[in-house]
């Protein structure tokens, strides 16, 4: 199910403002060097009323719990942050994270998966699957995944590999998914990478060539751990994608809820 959403007149002020900031700065570039300036814009998102935080290893990897009061005992959202998987960290996500967390009533672990260039794929991955094992292990029973941008694509990588597991390995599976702009095709093969090229005040088909290629080197970019599109999508339990009209990413969620339904699974998608 697909549906559209007018802008609202305050969200429409603050992209003016937003593309208006953005026009004048160097288009952004997913390296190590960018780190910090990413880090400090995402933490100037205001913080959530009510909502505890707490460094944490879960898995062997480290985090931050974003706790609101009267969460749901036995749930947990499990969630991955943005960035190309070169930019990004828990800390400067739990501002964001935590305003997901009231709303949801549930308590959420942001994960500090490793980064590229440093580490390559599939060290996000294999990162990813330890801290689900480790909520489980932890006794968490309602699980839900989530994630924008690479972290939106590695949320989906992990619910293709919980859903296989869960048939074969007794792992659990996910009650649902929950994405935001999730990046799911590193070969770039989207139709919105050239036709909203123009509109996209934040992204450049060229950054994120250059992130994949520091992902993943010389692996395949069709691998369905690195870009879930290309995976199996049968048995999935419930996703939701959000997205924006005017991304170079929105394909990346179209034609991932297109083959959820063509499985026969469920998926909504909001544009």
């Amino acid at each position: 199910m697909t549906t559209y959403h007018k802008e609202h007149l305050l969200d429409r002020a603050a992209m003016v403002l937003m593309r208006t900031m953005l026009a004048v700065q160097p288009k952004l570039q997913f390296t190590p060097e960018a780190r910090p300036d990413f880090d400090s814009l995402m933490e100037k998102t205001p913080e959530a009323a009510g909502v505890t935080y707490e460094t944490a290893e879960v898995g062997g990897v480290a985090g931050w719990w974003c706790k609101p009061q009267g969460s749901l005992p036995g749930s947990a959202i499990v969630y991955f942050h943005g960035g190309a998987y070169a930019l990004g960290s828990a800390k400067a996500y739990r501002n964001f994270v935590s305003q997901i967390a009231a709303g949801a009533e549930t308590a959420i672990f942001v994960v500090d998966y490793r980064l590229a260039p440093e580490h390559q794929f599939p060290a996000a991955v294999e990162d990813a699957k330890a801290v689900y094992l480790g909520l489980a292990a932890l006794g968490f029973s309602r699980l839900v995944i989530a994630g924008d941008s690479a972290g939106g694509g590695l949320a989906l990588a992990l619910l293709l590999i919980t859903t296989e597991g869960a048939q074969e390995e007794g792992i659990p599976k996910a009650l649902a998914s929950v994405v935001i702009s999730p990046w799911t095709d590193l070969a770039l093969t989207g139709d919105s990478m050239e036709g909203r090229a123009a509109a996209d005040p934040l992204l450049t088909r060229e950054a994120l060539d250059g992130a994949a290629q520091h992902y993943l080197g010389d692996q395949d970019h069709r691998d369905p751990r690195a870009s879930p599109l290309y995976g199996n999508m049968s048995g999935l339990p419930p996703v939701l994608f959000h997205v924006g009209e005017d991304e170079i990413l929105l394909d990346d969620s179209r034609r991932f809820a297109s083959r959820i339904d063509v499985a026969g699974g469920v998926a909504e998608l909001h544009i």
